[in-house]
């Protein structure tokens, strides 16, 4: 396993939310903050830092300014802005607009590069919506909602609609991505942030059966992991920028068949790549682990590093620091946050005995 890191110059503290599920009678509230220390890999205890409820996913405007939340907002789904005030571990959020999805619940939300839309994800209704930002990052209104076709069948009871699961943007801005789990694909739309709209473009084909969740593109933006919730594998794409269509060229599990077989159920659940593009984590919910591959720094493609235990149950979300020397797990189901260091030459996770209360914590967020 990895040695401890020296200390670094310039380390600082940063603020961390967290999503998460406000069941009835359950323990969270809504969004919850903390701070993290980039040089010890302290995190510190969690608050609520705004009451709401199902906040599901969060995601950051470019100018940091606001944070959005797919969430329930006076019984409705919608996409809730909040803007930040202060920092360096000591924010607290104020609610700024919200509004109505009117397509169901989002599963997804996030925020166009250059800050003018909200894009998200509507897992039931399997669809994506759209959403103007005014200048300030306030929420708008809804300009466009694209309905998914119907869903591959391969898989019973999971397959027979679509299933949108995650949205996100082309380095440049040109096109949006959204894994859609029914579909067996990667829904591809062009993007126009001025009129708030979207195109069908195409898509990326997964294998049959695989259930695409969540994706993430390289640092050098020409190769896009696919984590696949139902196959448990990850389907790595070749991406041609200019076009903006994307090839399979390989598939790896993450964990294997005989280890799967010994759990009463299994689902994969996020996907990172690693700030240095060196390696990329996935993480397995049911078995409770986060699976490390190192990417070849010529094709792209994946080998496994190691499979390592989140120290708590149903890793539904984690995120890797700015720094890259950290990995933060959540345990929806242990209402806890585990801290791993990263080895920066092996991409190993060493788990440091921090692990922090956060009540059914679904999304990291630095």
């Amino acid at each position: 396993m990895s040695s401890l890191l020296p200390a670094t110059v310039g380390a600082e503290t940063i603020d961390v939310w967290f999503g998460t599920s406000t069941p009835r009678n359950g323990l969270s509230k809504g969004i919850y903050h903390a701070s993290f220390d980039t040089d010890s890999g302290k995190l510190s205890e969690s608050k609520l830092a705004a009451e709401i409820s199902g906040p599901g996913f969060l995601a950051k405007h470019p100018n940091g300014e606001l944070l959005y939340a797919a969430a329930s907002d006076n019984g409705h789904p919608a996409i809730v802005a909040y803007r930040i005030h202060g920092g360096q571990g000591q924010a607290t959020l104020v609610k700024d607009s919200s509004v109505p999805i009117d397509d169901g619940g989002a599963a997804h939300v996030s925020v166009s590069r250059d800050g003018k839309v909200v894009l998200s994800a509507q897992y039931g209704t399997g669809s994506t919506a759209c959403f103007s930002l005014d200048e300030q990052g306030g929420v708008l209104e809804r300009t466009d909602l694209q309905k998914h076709p119907a869903g591959s069948g391969v898989v019973d009871g999971r397959q027979e609609t679509a299933h949108a699961h995650w949205t996100g943007t082309s380095p440049d801005n040109r096109f949006v991505f959204v894994p859609d789990l029914g579909m067996d694909k990667v829904v591809i739309y062009k993007l126009d942030t001025h009129s708030a709209t979207l195109e069908p473009h195409g898509h990326g084909i997964c294998p049959p059966g695989a259930g695409p969740r969540h994706m993430k593109f390289h640092p050098n933006g020409k190769t896009i992991y696919v984590l696949n919730e139902l196959a448990l594998s990850v389907t790595v794409f070749d991406y041609d920028a200019q076009a903006g269509t994307m090839t399979a060229i390989q598939t790896i599990e993450t964990l294997p068949e005989s280890v799967k077989s010994k759990e009463v159920f299994n689902s994969a659940s996020e996907i990172r790549v690693h700030p240095s593009g060196k390696f990329v984590y996935a993480a397995n919910r049911g078995n409770d682990t986060i699976t490390a591959f190192s990417v070849d720094s010529e094709s792209g493609e994946l080998t496994l590093v190691e499979v390592e235990p989140i120290r708590g149950a149903w890793p539904r979300n984690f995120s890797l620091d700015p720094t890259g020397k950290w990995l933060l797990a959540a345990g929806q189901k242990t209402n806890s946050i585990s801290v791993f260091r990263i080895d920066p030459n092996t991409g190993e996770l060493q788990f440091t005995r921090e692990s922090v209360f956060v009540p059914q914590s679904i999304c990291v967020l630095f």
